[in-house]
């Protein structure tokens, strides 16, 4: 599912117009993205967590010459379901 199809499926389920769901849509990713920078989590009780975590310096290989570089350490955006998430996807 991309953007478009997420909006048009949003807006049926909560009788929304698509631009005023749009517009939820992207406050939604905006208000994630500034609290990620802030090294902060978002929690949904039941859906998940954003959070941030530390991806530690590394060796790597490029592999179009087979050289060894190094990874840089970095902070990387993660997404932890709920148990209530998880149960409903592996609903049988």
């Amino acid at each position: 599912m991309n953007k478009a199809e997420l909006v048009e499926a949003m807006a049926k389920e909560s009788g929304l117009s698509k631009a005023a769901t749009e517009k939820a849509l992207k406050a939604f990713t905006d208000t994630v993205t500034k609290e990620l920078k802030k090294k902060g989590k978002v929690q949904l009780i039941g859906f998940g967590t954003f959070e941030t975590r530390k991806r530690a310096a590394r060796n790597g290989r490029n592999p179009q010459t087979g050289k060894d570089i190094k990874i840089a350490a970095a902070t990387v955006p993660a997404f932890k379901a709920g148990k209530a998430l998880k149960d409903l996807v592996n609903k049988k």
